[in-house]
């Protein structure tokens, strides 16, 4: 406990609590800056040592109405004294500039009756009496719901230093929120002057200002405090989202083109290599639409500098033709995929994993390709430099998966050290062997040796057609089917490479959760739960996807339920019409009962929304109770 002063002069007892975890929320209409503020908390709490995850609120429409349910913007920060690997659960604190705001949040089942909510009073005293109305009746509304309401001056006192508080309020919201959490204000301060770097100097300026008017005035009149423990490590952390990471890769693979076309969520990726590539050598081309950016990628990469091409669901539909040629041409690139909401436009700024089909299967003909999932932020930045690497070994393209949530989110992970075997080799411009084909197919591995365009004897024609080995077009049935052969063989090779994945848990059980992508955190975090309840739950993640991870069916037969868990579609089991025969099951569930001839049941949903431990954790209850008949006795 300690003293501070109210605006009346008069001392207020502080109540310090420590935390081992807490998920904060900031939620605005759009243009107010709550991501800003959710990053810069984000970032400087991972700097202090805690464990972070947050998760954007970006409402689909790009100027929603204004105080609207629809419109709710914002972000989510969990900050924890150990490793943070996914947003949880419902939120401890929110801070919202208006009212409406939070009941797009409510329909999320984002709020607990406790939840503590900072609420902008401007709206009680508002000219239009409408909104007078609107605050008061919601006002009651959210206290009848169980949530903590307290009402602050989050404007009038932005007003005191900025004439427009939409362009400052939120870091008034940021220095409250230090004080609240006892942040380091030196690393505050220091955020601030990264954000506002490219700005003049009395932007800046006004807002460090609004930084400890947040603070100083948190501190007079909040009774409440709170301190998260930091991790203890010798270990060097660096903090970034997905997206930055995977630019990151980019240029530590030693890739030297980017082709792009902006789409959300991945074109911030391409923001951050702007920023940075050319420092490197590296060339950012924004092509005029998703096929021009796969076709000039392509012919980066048959001149022997493999390139790289981002984007989401709607671009790799657009970049179908091109991939299908790639292979056929066999010409490595590298495809990064950050996931969104679907079908067609869909939900752009929500989460979705519904590409893992498409990207496997979704070509004209037989495309065999290399398919991976990240599961970390940690691992958009490595996954790069090991796609770069897959697609010159094996001549083909790799796409790797990310999405929505590890592309936005912020977390901090150990500082890569620099590893010469992660850079691309100097391009072979030896002579060619006279005699050899372009297409030398190794019989057993499919394998072949790359020409180079300007290498001595190397020449040859490149074409999507079908072709021999001398890429000569043949249409014969023999020809056709030993390119199909040798095409698919690599596939079989890379897979003796790989190892069975490791099971989370016990190798032996009830129930086996199997999942991929940004589910990683949530699943684990609920096995780990369920297990601590005494469940016999164990879980695994797989990476490769195409070729899939091998022992599969060994360890699946281990367990007496195989579940995945997935952000993709599937039918409720009990919804009319369905029926065993029918039910259209979730994209891995149904591709993982094709490759082992396992029974594999799934739990998915489309809400846009990252998976909840707590969702997971209900339904491996229910599922524990089907599969044993009793049920689990509460930790």
């Amino acid at each position: 406990m300690k003293d501070n002063k109210s605006n009346g002069g008069q001392k207020t007892l502080i109540k310090k609590t420590t935390l081992q975890q807490h998920i904060i929320e900031i939620v605005s209409d759009s243009g107010e800056g709550a991501q800003k503020t959710g990053q810069s908390m984000g970032l400087i709490s991972a700097k202090m040592g805690n464990g972070v995850w947050t998760v954007e609120i970006i409402p689909a429409e790009i100027q929603p109405p204004a105080r609207s349910k629809a419109g709710a913007s914002g972000i989510r920060i969990r900050i924890g004294s150990k490793k943070v690997t996914n947003m949880g659960d419902e939120a401890d604190l929110v801070v919202a500039m208006n009212e409406q705001v939070l009941y797009g949040r409510i329909d999320q089942q984002a709020f607990r009756e406790g939840t503590i909510i900072l609420l902008d009073n401007k709206w009680a005293n508002h000219e239009v009496k409408t909104i007078q109305v609107e605050y008061a009746e919601s006002l009651k509304d959210l206290k009848s719901r169980g949530y903590e309401i307290i009402e602050i001056p989050i404007e009038q006192e932005s007003m005191k230093h900025i004439a427009d508080p939409r362009k400052g309020k939120n870091m008034w919201v940021f220095g409250m929120l230090c004080f609240i959490y006892s942040r380091d204000m030196e690393k505050a301060e220091a955020q601030i002057k990264h954000v506002f770097r490219k700005k003049k100097q009395d932007v800046v300026d006004v807002n460090l200002k609004l930084l400890r008017a947040g603070f100083d005035w948190a501190e007079s009149n909040l009774h409440f405090q709170f301190d998260i423990p930091v991790m203890q490590t010798q270990e060097e952390f660096v903090v970034m989202n997905g997206n930055e990471a995977v630019s990151l890769g980019t240029i530590s693979a030693g890739i030297e083109l980017c082709a792009m076309y902006p789409i959300t969520p991945a074109t911030s990726a391409s923001h951050h290599l702007a920023e940075c590539f050319q420092n490197a050598g590296g060339l950012i081309h924004q092509a005029e639409d998703e096929i021009a950016a796969i076709g000039f990628a392509i012919g980066a990469s048959y001149a022997g500098k493999t390139a790289i091409t981002i984007t989401s669901g709607p671009g790799m539909a657009l970049k179908t033709e091109f991939i299908g040629f790639a292979v056929m041409a066999e010409v490595p690139l590298v495809i990064v995929n950050v996931q969104r909401g679907g079908p067609s436009t869909g939900l752009p700024t929500k989460v979705e994993q519904g590409d893992l089909l498409y990207s496997v299967f979704g070509q004209p003909g037989d495309t065999p390709k290399i398919v991976l999932a990240a599961a970390t932020i940690e691992e958009c930045f490595h996954f790069v430099i090991l796609a770069r690497r897959l697609a010159e070994a094996f001549r083909m393209p790799v796409i790797l998966l990310t999405d929505a949530n590890l592309a936005t989110g912020v977390q901090p992970f150990p500082r890569p050290k620099i590893d010469t075997e992660w850079f691309a080799s100097p391009i072979d411009q030896s002579p060619w062997k006279e005699g050899t084909p372009a297409f030398d197919w190794d019989e057993e591995t499919g394998l072949s040796r790359r020409p180079i365009p300007g290498q001595k004897g190397g020449m040859y024609t490149l074409t999507g057609l079908a072709h021999d080995q001398w890429s000569h077009v043949a249409y014969e049935a023999s020809i056709n089917q030993i390119g199909c052969d040798r095409r698919s063989r690599k596939l079989a090779s890379f897979l003796q490479s790989l190892k069975p994945p490791e099971v989370h848990g016990e190798p032996e059980g009830d129930i086996l959760v199997v999942g991929w992508g940004s589910t990683l955190g949530a699943i684990e975090e609920a096995v780990d739960m369920i297990r601590e309840k005494g469940g016999r739950v164990s879980s695994l993640h797989l990476r490769f996807l195409s070729p899939l991870e091998p022992g599969l069916k060994d360890i699946f037969k281990r367990f007496k339920k195989i579940i995945t868990v997935e952000i993709n579609y599937s039918d409720n089991a009990n919804d009319p019409m369905i029926t065993r025969e029918n039910r259209r099951l979730s994209q891995l569930a149904f591709y993982l009962r094709a490759q082992t001839l396992i029974e594999v049941d799934c739990f998915s949903n489309v809400h846009g929304q990252p998976l909840r431990p707590g969702a997971i954790v209900a339904m491996l209850e229910k599922e524990l109770t089907l599969v044993n008949g009793d049920e689990l006795v509460p930790a």
